[in-house]
């Protein structure tokens, strides 16, 4: 029997359910790049601001940027005016209300469609030699999740980053690569429900439920998550991503 679901509400979704996911990837590249006091960060889509919140508290200033009113102002409310920590809600690729004081690291951890001209129109704020983080999913054969994905591709043909996308917009950027990690960031839920909801609302289905109807997306994702569903009702998907750090001449 197909369980039905509460209305989905995506900002309040991805910050209830999916966005710890990704807490090792964030982790992964601050310890790398020894993210610390005096540190300013610029995060280009920063949703809502979990990534800021953890760089912030190593002692970083911080400065966000996303599209999306609703994660917008859930970000603001982790870093509240007076915290001396920014959020602005605008297109990451215009520099408007961002400080023009030099960043030394940038982060794209959710790359979406126009990070290259975004990354040409803030990287002037950034210093030379600053670090410019980008982030996707590691190779579909180490994603369980990467089948859950294909509900999309097959509705709307929509795909995730590859690994060569990465590099491609570093150099159209005029970046110097600087290396390369992978992270295991397992996907684990406390049951189907809860994995639908997190899935949707990381805006990857968008263009499915557009496309068709919302009840024929979250009936294909349950469907797809059939496989990963343990005895106890919960759900596990072991995953990994891959970061990639440029450099700013």
């Amino acid at each position: 029997m197909t369980p039905t679901l509460v209305p989905h509400h995506p900002a309040r979704d991805w910050v209830e359910i999916q966005e710890r996911m990704l807490v090792p990837l964030y982790e992964a590249v601050y310890d790398r790049l020894g993210l610390g006091p005096g540190s300013r960060v610029l995060g280009l889509g920063c949703g809502s601001g979990l990534a800021l919140l953890m760089a912030a508290a190593r002692g970083a200033q911080v400065t966000g940027v996303d599209q999306d009113h609703a994660r917008v102002e859930l970000a603001r409310e982790r870093l509240p005016e007076g915290s001396g920590h920014t959020v602005v809600r605008g297109d990451p690729g215009d520099a408007v209300g961002l400080s023009p004081a030099p960043y030394d690291v940038v982060t794209a951890f959710h790359p979406a469609a126009g990070l290259g001209p975004a990354l040409a129109a803030v990287t002037p704020l950034a210093q030379s030699g600053a670090a410019v983080v980008l982030a996707g999913w590691g190779p579909p054969e180490r994603c369980a999740t990467a089948s859950v994905l294909r509900v999309a591709s097959r509705l709307t043909g929509w795909r995730p980053a590859l690994r060569d996308d990465l590099e491609d917009v570093v150099f159209r950027s005029g970046l110097r690569p600087d290396g390369s990690g992978r992270v295991a960031c397992p996907f684990g839920y406390a049951d189907p429900e809860s994995a639908v909801r997190g899935l949707l609302s990381t805006g990857d289905f968008d263009a499915a439920v557009r496309a068709t109807e919302p009840a024929q997306v979250e009936k294909e994702i349950l469907e797809a998550l059939d496989p990963y569903i343990r005895p106890d009702g919960t759900v596990w998907m072991p995953n990994v991503f891959r970061y990639l750090i440029a450099r700013v001449p």
